[in-house]
Formats: C-alpha cells, structure tokens, sequence
C-alpha cells in the first residue's frame, strides 16, 4: 500500500471520526409537546384535559351557536318516549368518543373522550385525553366527575358503541360508571328516519356538509385514528394525533348543531322543504300510529319531486293508510293509480283491487278481471286460487227475483 494511499484513507477515518462525535453529541429532535391544555390529577392518578369555547358569535356552518342556548328544553321529547328528558338545555352533555379499535370490545378504549355543553357565553367543550395506558383510571375518574352536572347525554350512534364501551371500560377499572343517572339520547335513530332516503349516508360528517354546510379541511379519516394514537405511544410524538384532536372537537360542535335542527323537524314537519324527507319522517309517523300526520306527509310530498322508485312506493304507503282508516274510496284511488302504470307494486295494487270488488263492492266480474291483470304481471299460487274461486263464483248461477 502506497504511501499516498495510506495518508487519503486516514483522512478519511478522520473525517468519519468527526461526523460520528457531531451526532452522538447532539441530543435526538424534541417530539413536539402537548396542545395546550393541563395536566389533571384525581384520586386515581393525572391526564390531560384540553378546554375550548365557540363564542356566541360564532358560526359553524348554516348554525348560530349563539342560538343553542334558546332551544326549548323540551325539545328532544320529540324523539324519545320517554319521562325525563324536559330538562334545561344547559344540563345537556354532547359526547363523543375516539378509541383504540373500531369494532369496541373488551380490548378496545377510549383515549379521548370530549363533552360539549351549551352556556350562554356560547358552547363549551373538554376533551379528556390519557398520555399513556396508566391514565385510563383517571380518565374516567375525571369524566364521571363532570358528567355529573348533567342531566341528560346526546351522542351520534352512542348507544351502540360509545356507551357500551366507556361501561366496559368503567366495570375494568372497578369505578362506578356516570350512566344509569343519566337520560341518552342517540341523534343517529331519528337522523336516520329523516334523512335515509334523501342522503346516500347518515354519517355524522355527511350529515354536518350536507345538512349543516360544514367543510372540514385537514380532517382525518376515523379508520386511521386508532393507529396513530398507536404511532403516538410508540414514538412519543404528538404531531400525528393533532388532526384527531381537532376531528372530536368539530364532531361534538356538529352534534350539538344537528340537536337543533333534526328534533325541529319533528316537531313542526312544515318547515320540511324536502320530498324524502318529508316521505322519511311520514314512516316514523306512521310507525308511531299518527296515521293521519303520517297520510297529510306523504301527500304534500307526492306533489313535489321525487324519484319513480320513491314515488311508487309513497302512493303504495298512502294506500294503505288509507286502508286501514277505513276510507276505501280514497284508497282504491291509489290503487287504480299504481295499476296502470309499470312499478314494482302495480301486481300487489291490482290484487288489493281484486280483494275490494270482490269483499266490499261484491263485483265478482271485476274482481277477477283484477286478477287475471295481476296474474299477467306476477302469477302466484295465492293470485291463480283467487282466480279459480273467482271464476266459479262469477259463472255460478244467479239467485231468482222475488216478484
């Protein structure tokens, strides 16, 4: 080996020597802190709880937050048959959970947990956050703490998950849970019976751009947010669950937004402007037994746009409330007007035709020209029975006149 050689290669080590001590001296890049928030410590540890206040001017979307602390305490008797829910609007908790699993479960939890309530500065919110899996204790020491100022929660689809979850957590961890004391109203069930057949999904964020106006930038998708809250424990750095914190803060604004305006419709169905809508509150009506609320619904909707499959449908459901409030007349009508048009329930008017003339109008003839009509359409065993009953019946012999 060169002598030249020699002195480039311990250059060389020199040079590598220097850039290793320069690394190795140099502490490893800062994780970026906590959002501001503080430290909480209760009888079963600390976590870290993180405030925020939408002032009475603000607006989120098409709503007034201002306007939330006006709504009639009675108000979500619309949606639930239930005692107990008159209660005042300030004793009202909006709930909504972020956990470690979408599926809930035993191994599931919540690591943040935000509570919305409405004041008359505006509507406040907390978020209960645990830095690692030893805070859960406190965690849920402190919700249960601030639940208690309440009467009543409203959740979006809690019942079925957020609920059942935080109870698994509450029995895990031996504390007695915040729940049985409070009266739960989950928005999902009636948001559903009003907007399913306008909207493609009644998820929350469809609900909050659709109804409300709302665009979200820089959200984050809720199938991510369990692994990076993973990501989190893992590295120490906050940076990925910043998104999260922002994404539960604007669900629970949104709830408490949609609170508002889904339990209004209820209430007074002619602010309805829309054709599904009015059509999907009309079902729970008539689920509920208000037929005659449910019949005046449809028929305001037949009269603006709907799509044939909808339409079709609404004059079948008309029909038969008509039906069973015994006004046969106008149900008839109904039926004539489904059995002369191609629809999926033109077969099934034809036979209620035929069950009429024969039952009420005693016109055989008729009845089987309904039936055999049907019959073309979508034979089945029960139609050809009505058939063969009907042909003997409209062939038999006819009484004598008593002269």
């Amino acid at each position: 080996m060169s002598d030249l050689f020699k002195n480039q290669l311990a250059l060389l080590r020199e040079k590598m020597a220097r850039i290793d001590s320069r690394y190795q001296s140099e502490p490893a890049p800062a994780t970026r802190a906590l959002p501001q928030g503080r430290e909480v410590a209760t009888s079963a540890g600390t976590h870290w709880e993180i405030d925020k206040l939408w002032p009475a001017h603000f607006r989120h979307g098409s709503a007034d937050v201002g306007a939330l602390c006006e709504l009639p305490q009675d108000l979500l008797e619309a949606l639930v048959n239930e005692p107990g829910v008159n209660v005042p609007v300030t004793r009202w908790a909006f709930l909504d959970t972020e956990t470690s699993g979408l599926s809930g479960g035993s191994g599931a939890f919540a690591f943040l947990v935000g509570v919305g309530w409405i004041t008359d500065c505006g509507f406040e919110f907390k978020q209960f956050f645990m830095r690692d899996h030893g805070e859960e204790p406190s965690l849920l020491t402190a919700l249960s703490d601030h639940l208690s100022r309440f009467d009543l929660m409203v959740t979006y689809n809690g019942r079925a998950f957020d609920q059942p979850l935080l109870e698994t957590r509450y029995r895990l961890a031996r504390i007695p849970e915040p729940f049985p004391r409070l009266h739960h109203v989950d928005l999902l069930y009636s948001a559903r019976r009003l907007w399913r057949l306008a909207l493609e999904s009644c998820r929350l964020q469809e609900l909050e751009q659709r109804i409300l106006g709302v665009e979200r930038h820089g959200d984050v998708a809720g199938g991510l947010i369990p692994n990076l809250y993973f990501q989190y424990l893992h590295t120490g750095d906050f940076r990925p669950l910043v998104p999260v914190i922002s994404h539960n803060a604007i669900d629970v604004l949104s709830l408490a937004c949609l609170t508002a305006i889904v339990p209004a419709a209820f209430r007074d169905p002619s602010r309805l402007t829309s054709a599904p809508e009015m059509v999907g509150l009309a079902r729970w009506f008539r689920n509920e037994g208000r037929l005659e609320e449910a019949l005046g619904l449809m028929r305001e909707a037949l009269k603006r746009k709907l799509d044939e499959e909808l339409m079709w449908e609404t004059l079948w459901q008309a029909a038969d409330i008509e039906r069973k409030l015994e006004r046969h007349e106008a149900a008839v009508a109904l039926w004539s007007e489904l059995s002369t048009a191609a629809n999926p329930r033109q077969a099934e008017a034809l036979e209620r035709l035929a069950i009429h003339y024969e039952r009420r109008e005693k016109n055989c003839a008729m009845a089987l020209e309904m039936t055999l009509a049907a019959i073309a359409l979508d034979e089945s065993e029960a139609l050809r029975k009505r058939h063969d009953r009907l042909k003997k019946k409209a062939g038999g012999p006819k009484p004598g006149r008593l002269l």
